[in-house]
């Protein structure tokens, strides 16, 4: 396409949302002057020849800093990098290349493409993304836990019972099945944005905020915790269903999804990190497409209260006795604190009251998108929210041996309805280590 028809689709989805829309159209118009199109192949120097010397063209003057995007099918990855990096890198400034997941379908496959871009690339110009990271919630994770001193005390298997990390999407795969077909439910979600946000949860305190220390305490956790077991896990694949008057398709209905496919669409699986602070405590992942609601968030669970006072007014409601910690992280960014509370009146009723940060009533600006944060930290050097090449090794090395098993046995999924709250199976994993999931007993 033409520069022009570029601007013009561009336009389309070009908002001012950060900037209070002063001057919005000026600042359109400087933006869309800056954006061209230069078409070739992606496997073929030339092409990225004449994009060095269109670009050289605009760089003048200026010292030349190049950011590649590789937002495009992982089996060109490594033809993109080796032409750009040999024809089309900036000769004075840096070159760096962002990469989209998934990064390899398991151990053998990820190590591979690693060695294959560091035949072109040194490790500091890799930035492998996951968004999940740039999330306003998971950023403050580790300000809520190291700059609050009510919290880090707490933060051990002294005193957290279990954690759970969910995410549920209320749409199945709209027809981006063929893609998700080949991954699944636990490489598309698990294995990277919750592994991610989990190793964040449970790392030590780092050195520092610097790029490396944060980097090597999250890759202790990972490289700490046991290989995922098959009888720890739990697939699932939605089914068609009709509500309301309203039909809703099967997973395998999708036509870009091979019929009969056993692909899971929702997985459950629990988890553990066998160290000094997280020892026994059982870390409980679920992710899943067409549940009842979209949601991403991390619910701690503590203990209950040791020979509590008030056991009698609580009976058997398990949840009035738990303290929980719920970091919400879309839709509706909040923090809450589940806290006992005595209900006013004459009697003495207990009730579960919340302590609630809610982002959109406290902050009344809009919330830079995730992506908007990792492309600035790209262009800025920081490598805080990216994936290190050990990281993602350690990462593989959990989820390849059930992921393997899985395939190689055949293992069926559990159907469950389009719009659910996903498979019974996923119950039953939770009780085993006698936990509910917290989603389900509320549905704040």
């Amino acid at each position: 396409m033409s520069d022009e028809e570029l601007r013009n689709m561009i336009s389309l989805t070009l908002t001012c949302r950060i900037d209070q829309r002063e001057n919005c159209s000026d600042k359109m118009e400087q933006f869309l002057k800056r954006c061209f199109y230069q078409s070739g192949q992606y496997n073929l120097e030339e092409g990225f020849s004449e994009l060095d010397r269109k670009l050289k063209e605009k760089e003048a003057g200026k010292l030349p800093n190049r950011l590649f995007y590789l937002s495009i099918p992982p089996n060109i990855f490594v033809d993109v990098v080796r032409s750009a990096s040999r024809t089309a890198s900036s000769s004075s400034g840096w070159t760096r290349f962002i990469v989209e997941k998934p990064f390899g379908r398991d151990s053998e496959s990820s190590g591979e493409l690693t060695r294959s871009l560091k035949q072109y690339l040194d490790e500091e110009q890799i930035f492998r993304i996951d968004h999940y990271l740039g999330k306003e919630l998971v950023e403050n994770l580790s300000v809520l836990r190291f700059s609050n001193l009510v919290f880090e005390p707490l933060w051990s298997r002294n005193y957290i019972r279990n954690v759970q990390l969910i995410f549920s999407e209320d749409f199945g795969t709209e027809g981006r099945g063929g893609y998700f077909d080949n991954y699944g439910i636990i490489r598309d979600i698990m294995q990277n944005h919750l592994l991610q946000i989990l190793a964040l949860f449970a790392m030590e305190t780092p050195v520092s905020l610097a790029a490396e220390d944060i980097r090597n305490e999250k890759v202790k956790v990972l490289r700490s915790m046991r290989k995922l077991r098959l009888d720890d896990v739990v697939v699932g694949q939605y089914k068609g269903h009709s509500k309301g008057g309203k039909s809703y398709p099967a997973y395998v209905d999708d036509p870009t999804v091979p019929s009969g496919s056993i692909t899971p669409t929702f997985a459950a699986a629990a988890v553990f990190i066998d160290n000094a602070r997280w020892d026994g405590v059982p870390f409980l992942m679920k992710a899943g497409k067409a549940l009842h609601t979209r949601r991403a968030e991390i619910r701690v669970q503590f203990r209950r209260v040791p020979g509590n006072l008030y056991r009698r007014n609580i009976g058997t409601d398990l949840d009035k006795a738990t303290n929980e910690l719920v970091l919400r992280v879309q839709p509706d960014e909040a923090i809450y604190l589940k806290i006992n509370n005595k209900v006013p009146g004459l009697g003495m009723r207990l009730d579960s009251s919340e302590l609630n940060l809610l982002y959109s009533e406290r902050y009344r600006r809009e919330i830079p998108d995730a992506y908007e944060r990792l492309l600035l930290d790209a262009m800025e050097g920081e490598r805080r929210l990216f994936i290190r090449s050990d990281e993602l090794d350690a990462a593989w090395a959990i989820f390849t041996p059930v992921l393997r098993e899985l395939e190689e046995r055949r293992v069926a999924p559990e159907l469950y309805p389009y719009g659910s709250r996903g498979p019974v199976g996923a119950h039953y994993l939770a009780a085993n280590y006698n936990v509910r999931w917290g989603d389900i007993s509320s549905d704040t």
